[in-house]
């Protein structure tokens, strides 16, 4: 019983390596394929309405976040210009699921919660 209490919550574990306003959002535009740093920026600004633009400084951060927990990995090209690429892992190519349930939860919860919020007003 005393290892259960020493283990971390997976829960709290999940919600720290997610936590960030643009980490899901980054791994759901991946899906599609290895993407750019400016492909990955253009993404995260798009669909967001009322979004301030992404500064590079947290996109940076969010994209180390992101390959130190496993989700996505970089691949630098040895060329000129320089080309980094970004792509899921294993691990993140996982995690798409979960991601797409929460899209789907969002979609059918949170599309009633404004059309009650208007009712009310």
């Amino acid at each position: 019983m005393a290892k259960a209490s020493t283990r971390a919550c997976p829960v709290a574990a999940f919600q720290k390596m997610i936590s960030g306003k643009y980490k899901l959002r980054i791994v759901w535009d991946l899906k599609h394929g290895p993407r750019r740093y400016g492909e990955i920026r253009s993404g995260l600004l798009r669909g967001a309405t009322g979004s301030a633009e992404i500064t590079p400084r947290v996109l940076s951060r969010e994209l180390k976040a992101l390959t130190a927990s496993g989700l996505i990995d970089r691949k630098d090209f040895v060329e000129v210009p320089p080309k980094v690429e970004h792509r899921r892992t294993r691990k993140g190519k996982s995690f798409v699921p979960v991601i797409a349930a929460i899209r789907e939860w969002g979609e059918r919860n949170l599309s009633e919660t404004a059309v009650l919020a208007d009712a009310a007003e």
